[in-house]
């Protein structure tokens, strides 16, 4: 493979791997802070063994988050030193923000929460938790207003540079107002907000469900799967509806994507949704597919009628527009992302709902079937976080920044293919060993139960 398919996959597998645990950090912090809330108001210490314990989970999961995080942000430069001599102006400016204001405010009091058990006021200190859970949602804030360009450019203007003698163009902030208010963010910052309130959720009900039927620390967990269930219908609903929003945002903004999602080749009013469809990609047509006429002009127009364009009519507007070439992002991989992503939201819903019912009736330890599944349910919000990530980057392909740079032509011109093959290869290897030290840690830790945290500072001495 040449330099280019080799950097596209080492992005893809560093992005990959920090996004499995980024949602958990989004909302698992939350959770502690609701549950180290409900300590200090009402001085119930199983609160407070609540958040010391759930607490000490969020901290394996966020010290693996920064590492994989740190690596990304240096293949801008490394990899995509063409894309960050284009947009370094526009793209630095939000995570220079996000390093500077939410990553240092989170990580500053996170260090005073881990040492301030019983050394500070109870209130300053539930503060501090806070303050982190703020900070690393407003985190997650200004690295999608970065990407949120990347996908829909706003507060720009192209201007021409020379650089050793040759005249390149370069995108300018102009307004930078328009680039935090873009369109993009309102609906695709609460979509990962949500979501990492669904991951933080199942999360909690997995583990709890396992000590649950094993009858071990009842209280205690019963008590954390009430607090996660309500967290969980929250999650599931918010994400369905946000995620609805986002898809007519994305009709008209992105078009191509959503064309593919349901592989629809030949524009269509009113428009059909794809229960299933298997393709001939080369050839854009369809060998069999499962249609409901009507239903995806419903989704995208909130009625049964309306055009939804097709994929030969979008790549022939954009072969008009931004001239010749294939504007078609992988379908196939398009089209199974989202539908992972849908199947895995619904199973969540249906859980959410269903265990919301059996916790308000008193009948939940009678339901041995449902507590089983709550450990393997664990798995379904990292499916759906990970097929709508892929969703919302490989759709936009071939384009890196939407209708203005493609990807082909962001990679770094003087970086060898050898070179980026053996950074492949060895972040893989690492993000593997990392992965496993994650899981190994969570695994050995969630076993144990509240018991393992037997002193104030246990939540980062423990590891």
């Amino acid at each position: 493979m040449d330099a280019l398919s080799l950097a596209r996959w080492q992005f893809a597998v560093t992005c990959t791997y920090h996004f499995f645990f980024v949602p958990l950090t989004l909302g698992l912090s939350v959770l502690v802070a609701i549950m180290q809330t409900r300590y200090v108001r009402t001085g119930d210490e199983i609160h407070k063994r609540m958040a010391q314990f759930w607490g000490k989970l969020f901290l394996i999961n966020f010290a693996m988050g920064v590492v994989t995080g740190i690596v990304m942000e240096f293949q801008f430069g490394m990899n995509w030193s063409e894309y960050s001599r284009f947009v370094g102006d526009i793209f630095g400016a939000p995570l220079a923000i996000e390093a500077l204001l939410a990553f240092f405010l989170e990580s500053t009091f996170l260090g005073i929460w881990i040492f301030g058990w019983d050394r500070l006021p109870k209130k300053l200190h539930l503060a501090s938790i806070w303050l982190v859970a703020i900070g690393s949602n407003l985190s997650a804030l200004w690295i999608l207003i970065a990407n949120s360009f990347m996908q829909e450019p706003v507060g720009y203007t192209l201007r021409e540079t020379v650089i050793n003698g040759v005249t390149v163009q370069r995108a300018e902030m102009t307004d930078f107002l328009a680039l935090i208010t873009n369109p993009n963010i309102w609906v695709q910052f609460p979509h990962v907000l949500f979501a990492g309130i669904t991951t933080a959720a199942f999360f909690v009900m997995g583990i709890s469900g396992w000590h649950l039927l094993r009858r071990s620390h009842v209280d205690f967990f019963r008590r954390s799967f009430d607090t996660a269930i309500v967290f969980a219908v929250i999650g599931t609903l918010g994400v369905t509806i946000v995620g609805h929003n986002q898809a007519q945002h994305m009709i008209r903004s992105q078009p191509m994507k959503m064309a593919a999602a349901e592989a629809l080749w030949e524009s269509e009013n009113p428009a059909s949704f794809s229960l299933f469809t298997f393709g001939n990609e080369p050839e854009r047509r369809d060998v069999f597919a499962i249609r409901i006429p009507g239903l995806l002009s419903l989704l995208a127009f909130n009625r049964f009628d309306g055009e939804v364009k097709g994929v030969k009519d979008l790549q022939a507007e954009y072969e008009r527009q931004y001239g010749p070439g294939n504007y078609v992002p992988p379908v196939a991989v398009t089209y199974w992302s989202f539908r992972f992503m849908v199947a895995a939201g619904m199973l969540m819903i249906v859980l959410a709902l269903y265990g919301l019912y059996l916790a308000t009736t008193g009948r939940l330890e009678k339901k041995p079937l449902y507590l089983k599944l709550l450990p393997l349910a664990i798995t379904l919000p990292y499916i759906g976080n990970t097929g709508g990530w892929f969703m919302a980057e490989i759709g936009r392909q071939p384009w890196i920044v939407f209708g203005l740079m493609r990807t082909e032509d962001a990679v770094s011109p003087s970086v060898s293919a050898a070179s980026v093959l053996l950074s492949l290869v060895l972040f893989t290897l690492v993000y593997g060993v990392l992965m496993a030290i994650d899981i190994y840690l969570l695994r050995r830790y969630a076993k144990e139960g509240p018991a393992a945290v037997t002193e104030p500072a246990a939540a980062v001495t423990a590891y």
